[in-house]
């Protein structure tokens, strides 16, 4: 099967979108696929558990439910460190998610380790 990555940029706001990228990600998983999430820019906001709780996709589901299927199927998150640091967020965050903070090196690092990558 495929390692794909998913690099997200899209903020809570665009609801639809943001749904999306996880959507596409549980999908891929769960036909066996490794996959990997790299939040950027205002999607690091994505894993706030408010967040989580309020996205609602239109046609593309709820947010919480999708995180919920990419953790059980073993899906990775990484969170631009600088992203987070930016808009206030520290380890709390991430705390009991897989998820981890890194920088643009690691973004590059999984980019080239993947099979195919997509970008929302």
């Amino acid at each position: 099967m495929a390692k794909i990555l998913i690099h997200v940029t899209s903020a809570p706001e665009d609801q639809t979108k943001a749904a999306l990228s996880f959507l596409v990600a549980k999908t891929a998983l769960a036909e066996g696929h490794q996959v990997n999430l790299f939040l950027a820019g205002e999607s690091v906001r994505l894993l706030d558990t408010d967040t989580l709780e309020s996205v609602q996709g239109v046609g593309t589901g709820n947010l919480r439910e999708h995180y919920d299927a990419i953790v059980a199927a073993g899906g990775k998150f990484y969170l631009s460190g600088m992203s987070a640091k930016a808009r206030g967020f520290d380890d709390a965050l991430i705390e009991g998610k897989p998820a981890e903070f890194a920088m643009p090196d690691v973004l590059v690092k999984l980019l080239v380790e993947s099979d195919k990558s997509l970008t929302y």
